[in-house]
């Protein structure tokens, strides 16, 4: 029964990881694929022809280079906004009891109940009012409100988890509650932290809809293919597709090595 019990288990993570990694690697095929076998079907498990031209093509269109930078930059504000403000907001949720704290815990989800469309003219009027419109900082701060309700439900769980008694040890022994914060409680989320910092990344670099409301000129790389793939070849499609995937999965192997060496693996 065991036996049938872990081969169940195999035979349905293999097929998990083959729908999950199937399209990816076909996307990673056909991007280095000559253009003529792009349009080839059935796909190659590697391509025929190598060729870069997809690649140089994709880079070749104009603003795709910027959009790219944008991305970048846009990402990394919206991690190091939601990293000092999901920080403290769920450590006050985790560690003082007040009335209405899981009604306001409720009332931050619900936040990522109402869809962007609904949102998309008096949230592109008032973005006119405050002079953010068509602004990187603008795009972050979007990126930011999508992204702080589950970090901070996320965060609060993991502080929930680690004893009160850590900190309290560490002032008895003369620190202060800020440096027992820093020095016990932090380094002990950490994997906590680095699980919230990948879904950050991957909401802010994968989101396309408020990116291409709000921005005319300055897009991101997912809302300038948005605007391009109407017009655009399939090879440039694929580049995009490539494009919009490899940063995601580096930044999350990277996170992911870390996080195995803090749970002891290799």
């Amino acid at each position: 029964m065991k036996i049938f019990k872990k081969f169940a288990q195999i035979i349905t993570f293999t097929i998990i990881s083959l729908w999950v990694l199937l399209p990816v690697f076909l996307i990673t095929v056909s991007t280095f694929s000559s253009k003529q076998e792009v349009y080839k079907w059935p796909k190659n498990l590697l391509p025929k022809d190598f060729s870069l031209e997809s690649i140089k093509f994709f880079f070749s269109s104009y603003g795709t280079i910027s959009s790219f930078k944008n991305s970048l930059i846009v990402a990394f504000i919206t991690l190091i906004l939601v990293l000092f403000i999901s920080i403290p907001s769920a450590y006050a949720f985790s560690r003082y009891y007040f009335k209405g704290r899981e009604s306001l815990k409720i009332f931050i989800l619900m936040t990522r109940m109402l869809p962007i469309p609904l949102l998309a003219v008096p949230l592109t009027s008032f973005y006119i009012t405050l002079s953010l419109y068509d602004n990187l900082l603008g795009v972050a701060l979007i990126h930011t409100a999508m992204a702080l309700p589950f970090s901070i439900i996320i965060l609060s769980g993991i502080f929930i988890r680690i004893s009160k008694e850590y900190e309290e040890a560490a002032i008895v022994f003369g620190a202060s509650k800020l440096k027992a914060f820093l020095k016990i409680l932090l380094p002990l989320s950490l994997p906590g932290i680095a699980a919230m910092l990948i879904f950050t990344f991957i909401t802010s670099w994968n989101e396309v809809f408020a990116a291409s409301i709000l921005t005319v000129e300055n897009r991101t790389l997912s809302a300038h293919i948005l605007n391009l793939l109407d017009a655009s070849p399939l090879y440039f499609k694929y580049a995009g597709g490539f494009f919009l995937s490899v940063p995601a999965i580096i930044f999350i192997f990277f996170i992911r090595n870390y996080l195995m060496k803090m749970w002891g693996g290799f």
